[in-house]
């Protein structure tokens, strides 16, 4: 480290100790003026984040670290960073206005160097060394914000999943599962998932899977409800699949798929009743029981 670049940072170390709320104040001005948030994050919270910040430069700078690698190289420093940019992709900012809050702190910072000097060379050498940092800082910031919004948004999806396939109780040892839109692989292993659970849950011996808003049914998606009654017969229940539409049986028998070994119904109603008569056996007449 030469003796010009220590000199910046013992400079910079004292701004921080001695000016920190000072900065800290700036700081979040700066992000207020221009908009900086994108998201209705309180001024509080602002001020929060100001102050974990800045108490985590010191010892990153403190550590000897090159410049560039001060924020990556300091735990503490870092995790500042990445809890600043997750908060701000959480409240559903931007990537780009996250990274431009992070990078407003130079102005703040910079601004306690001059109280410190006036000196021309001093001041520059200050600006290159905060400019330097605070890069590094807003990389950071871009890099955890876009795979935190990535990660919220296969959470959500997963959510979203699990509340399209619901599985309904209909009657005594009787399942459904309601299915809409389109049956792929990630779905499919859902519906699998929170059936079983279902099925062992509730003793059930039937499950029937409703495919009523299932808009077209093709090879890969007639393999998806195979594979699913498989696993529901694994389970030691009968499966049922009803909501079959005379557009989607003649897409089955044109494309040669075989479901000859599924109990197959147009209707959920005709399903249930199948269902019952599965559990209870016919009535004293022929007729579907209906013991609850």
């Amino acid at each position: 480290m030469s003796t010009s670049e220590a000199a910046v940072r013992e400079r910079l170390t004292r701004a921080l100790r001695e000016r920190d709320a000072e900065i800290a104040d700036r700081w979040v001005e700066l992000q207020l003026e221009q908009a900086l948030l994108g998201t209705d994050i309180s001024e509080a919270e602002l001020r929060e984040e100001a102050d974990a910040l800045i108490d985590a430069l010191v010892p990153g700078l403190e550590s000897g670290a090159p410049v560039d690698r001060v924020v990556t190289s300091n735990s503490g420093l870092q995790e500042a960073v990445v809890r600043l940019s997750m908060r701000r992709a959480r409240g559903g900012a931007t990537p780009t206005v996250t990274s431009l809050a992070v990078l407003a702190l130079k102005e703040a910072l910079l601004k306690a160097v001059q109280r410190e000097t006036r000196d021309a060379e001093e001041l520059f050498a200050s600006a290159v060394f905060i400019n330097r940092l605070l890069d590094v800082a807003g990389a950071l910031s871009f890099e955890t914000y876009v795979e935190g919004r990535e990660e919220i948004i296969r959470r959500q999806s997963q959510q979203l999943m699990e509340l399209s396939t619901p599985v309904v109780r209909l009657w005594r040892q009787v399942l459904a599962v309601p299915l809409i839109g389109t049956l792929d692989t990630a779905r499919t292993q859902v519906v699998m998932e929170n059936l079983l659970q279902a099925i062992q849950d509730h003793e059930a011996l039937v499950a029937i899977v409703d495919i009523t808003g299932v808009p077209t049914v093709d090879t890969a998606v007639a393999q998806h409800l195979m594979q699913t009654v498989n696993a529901v017969r694994l389970m030691g229940a009968d499966c049922v699949i009803s909501g079959v539409r005379p557009s989607i049986a003649q897409t089955i028998a044109q494309l040669g798929i075989d479901l000859s070994a599924i109990l197959t119904r147009a209707t959920l109603a005709d399903a249930l009743a199948a269902a019952i008569k599965l559990i209870d056996g016919p009535g004293p007449d022929g007729d579907d029981g209906e013991g609850r």
